[in-house]
Formats: C-alpha cells, structure tokens, sequence
C-alpha cells in the first residue's frame, strides 16, 4: 500500500472515532438529548476558508489578505464549535439542555475530528495536481 492509501485509512478511522464520540454524546440513554448534533455543521464549514483561501491565492505562500482571513474565519468556526456544548451544558434556567458528561464527549469528539481534518490538509496539502504554468 501507498502513503496516501495508509492516509486515507488512518484519515478515515480517525474520523470515525470522532463521530462516535459525537453520536454517544447524543444517543446514550442517560443523555439523550440530540442538542449536540449542531456541531456537525461546525465539521463542514471549517475548511470552506481554507480552500477558498487556497482557490483565489495566485502565490504558493501562506501570506496575504486571503490567508489571514481564512485562518482568521477558522479559528472563529473551531472555537464556536467547542464554545455550544459548554454553552449548551451551562445554561443557567432550570435544566441544562446537555449534561456535562455529554459536553464532555462532545468536546473529544470535535479534538479528534479537527486533528482529522488538519491532518488531511498537512497530508494531501501538496498532491494537487493542478498548475495554472501547465496552460
């Protein structure tokens, strides 16, 4: 096998073990409360800056206005993604929407899945295959 079928592999087990960790968060009896499904949303925008960033940059450096605020439009999404479930478990009326204990598995569940989804722009960041100087 090749690096990048192990990759893809190792990508794709990772992120299995970050979804599990969100759908326990949601399904377990003691939980069940499907509140933190909303984090799914976070896992598909996140790395929409980054390639449009990558789209509309003409150099090969990370540097620029395009750059700065893709970095900038991630770190918003990856915090907003770990900032609901403690919002979400520290509601002060009445009963908290979440428990800790699902916040917990939430906030695992969104370590593995951004670690998976830099580990595949760090593993596939030069296998484009496309050049404007091959026109």
């Amino acid at each position: 096998m090749g690096a990048g079928v192990k990759g893809i592999i190792l990508l794709s087990f990772s992120a299995s073990v970050g979804l599990t960790f969100l759908l326990l968060a949601c399904a377990l009896p003691q939980y069940g409360m499907w509140w933190p499904m909303f984090v799914l949303i976070f896992y598909l925008l996140a790395p929409v800056p980054y390639l449009l960033a990558k789209r509309i940059s003409d150099s090969t450096s990370t540097s620029g206005v395009a750059w700065e605020t893709a970095i900038f439009l991630t770190s918003v999404l990856v915090v907003s993604a770990y900032g609901l479930p403690i919002v979400l478990a520290h509601t002060p009326i009445g009963k908290p929407a979440i428990q800790w204990g699902a916040c917990a598995l939430v906030l695992s569940g969104n370590t593995v899945m951004f670690l998976t989804i830099l580990g595949f722009f760090l593993v596939f960041r030069d296998n484009d295959g496309f050049s404007y100087s091959a026109w």
